[in-house]
């Protein structure tokens, strides 16, 4: 009987082993891709060994996932010393805009948060229509100005500054409260295809 006994609690070993064992081999072969960091297909290559993180690429994606990274390392409850909020660290002024007063709400809603983001770019973009067309190409304090710079610095200091800026040849390159300068944002986020926001004085959530 004891024998008996011993032998199925080596069964029972072993099938616990072997399932384990399985479990192992399926996760390393179908690895599963956080949220935060999943996109398109057409937007995040993927492979069985390998996915390409969105912000690496020179897209629209990678421009606003590298932005939210400098602004809050992507966290989107983050409250910033000065009170501002969320993955893109937005003031309650720009909020407002948006008819969006509840600060709590927004900062448990990480899909009104890119939308937002969106619609913020849009204005951006309308604002500065002029000065993306007349200034895209330019060297300023060593920097090549393009689309994606001057929404990112309009993003940091807001759309009249970055008008300020351009306008006076790169002369008026106000900084935030933490040092960050206008020509910094011009510079770090050069380069990526924003060609997706279209500018829209009006854009709402």
């Amino acid at each position: 009987m004891r024998s008996q006994n011993r032998n199925i609690l080596v069964i029972k070993k072993f099938l616990f082993l072997f399932i384990l064992f399985l479990g192992l081999i399926n996760a390393i072969e179908n690895p599963k891709i956080p949220k935060e960091i999943s996109a398109p297909m057409d937007l995040a290559l993927q492979s069985k060994n390998y996915v390409t993180i969105p912000f690496i690429q020179k897209n629209f994606v990678g421009f606003k996932e590298a932005l939210a990274f400098k602004e809050s390392q992507g966290k989107y409850r983050v409250v910033n010393t000065l009170g501002y909020l969320g993955k893109y660290q937005f003031g309650t002024s720009t909020l407002e805009r948006f008819k969006i007063y509840n600060t709590t709400s927004f900062l448990h809603n990480p899909e009104l948060q890119e939308q937002v983001f969106i619609a913020y770019c849009k204005v951006n973009k309308w604002i500065l229509r002029k000065d993306i067309n007349s200034s895209v190409g330019k060297i300023m304090n060593g920097v090549k100005i393009t689309e994606s710079g001057i929404l990112a610095a309009a993003h940091l200091s807001g759309a009249g500054n970055v008008k300020k800026y351009l306008r006076s040849n790169g002369l008026k390159n106000l900084s935030d409260a933490y040092g960050t300068s206008i020509n910094s944002y011009m510079k770090k986020f050069s380069g990526y295809d924003v060609s997706f926001i279209k500018g829209d004085r009006k854009a709402s959530i």
